[in-house]
């Protein structure tokens, strides 16, 4: 069971709830229910607030709504169970099969899709014209936001100044499905990086330069500084690049040693690494969301989650001295390959370079 079929799934419980006159006879099915990580004080694999949506038009108590669906939703033979947080949260525990599905979907879909993985059509149709004033950190940006937007099927044009761009902006590229029906105009303005463009790559490079000046929020001063340069994983430019270079670096080491990625046995194999799971699986959300609040720095931040995750996973990944590579080694592999696709992906959609080698 997917995000995106859970969604359908609680999206179904409120029907139900509704057809049943369990809510009462005025509330209407909305067209759509969050459903996301457990917060802190969560539980279970996914949670939802769409209790707390339904209790004003019922008219009843959050946790009473938050009651009804949870005995709709355990009804399901792919829920194990649903808890009630908060004043009316709902934390989902999906059953065994349905966990293990989930991870087999996530991990063929980001093998199958590469570097594209996460990437969709929920702006396709929305047409942006960007404007950034003429300064690096505005125009980096522009870009990377242009490349979010363009990622989720949106037709961008940058109006950009002539100086201090960083590098030349490429066209925009049409995107297929129904032509825009408007234009949203969007400046972004973030805090002044403090110097220019020269000044900056000559300092730290291309790459660093980006990282520093998309990883803080737009609200925030950017960190340029020479941690910026720092080989070690305290610095989390470092820590992301580092980590996808240690992901292709186990892939060539299992060539070498015959056995290559296949997620071959159940979820159990993967279950001591719920954190590098969940850092995948949510990718595309968090694509989805900084294209729509035009927000890089959530994209450098997930990067720099799924890299710390990664790391501590994988030590697992080989066979050690004298063990055989074995399914659960394949399996590992898969998680590990598919944690260096998704760092690419991410580092690429920043305009940001990912070398096997560092």
């Amino acid at each position: 069971m997917t995000p995106a079929d859970l969604t359908c799934t609680v999206l179904g419980a409120v029907r139900r709830a509704v057809e049943e006159g369990a809510l009462g006879g005025a509330v209407a099915v909305p067209d759509r229910v969050k459903v996301e990580r457990p917060r802190p004080g969560g539980s279970g694999d996914y949670a939802t607030n769409a209790a707390l949506r339904l209790a004003r038009e019922a008219r009843l108590p959050a946790r009473e709504v938050a009651e009804v669906l949870s005995a709709e939703l355990t009804r399901h033979p792919g829920i194990a169970g649903v808890e009630i947080t908060g004043p009316g949260f709902l934390n989902i525990t999906l059953a065994h099969g349905s966990r293990d599905a989930l991870v087999r979907d996530t991990l063929t879909n980001i093998l199958t899709s590469g570097s594209g993985y996460g990437q969709g059509r929920a702006l396709s149709g929305q047409a942006v014209e960007l404007r950034h004033r003429a300064e690096v950190r505005a125009a980096v940006t522009a870009d990377a936001v242009r490349r979010l937007l363009e990622a989720q099927g949106a037709l961008v044009r940058i109006d950009a100044y002539e100086d201090e761009a960083a590098g030349p902006v490429p066209a925009p590229t049409p995107a297929p499905g129904p032509a825009p029906t408007a234009t949203l105009a969007y400046e972004p303005s973030p805090v002044p990086a403090g110097a220019t463009a020269h000044e900056l790559h000559r300092r730290f490079g291309t790459d660093a330069t980006r990282w520093a000046l998309l990883r803080a929020a737009a609200h925030d001063r950017p960190r340029l500084d020479d941690g910026l340069l720092v080989q070690k994983e305290s610095n989390p430019f470092f820590l992301v690049r580092y980590a996808h270079a240690r992901s292709r670096a186990l892939v060539r080491a299992a060539t070498r040693l015959g056995f290559t990625a296949g997620y071959e046995e159940d979820a159990a194999a993967l279950g001591d690494h719920p954190a590098l799971l969940a850092a995948l699986g949510d990718h595309p959300a968090v694509l989805a969301s900084a294209a729509r609040l035009r927000a890089p720095d959530r994209v450098a931040r997930h990067l720099e989650t799924t890299a710390e995750a990664f790391l501590g996973f994988q030590h697992t990944v080989l066979p050690v001295g004298d063990e055989k590579p074995s399914a659960a080694h394949r399996s590992r592999l898969a998680l590990a390959e598919a944690a260096g696709t998704v760092l690419a992906g991410g580092l690429s959609l920043l305009g940001i370079s990912a070398p096997e080698y560092l």
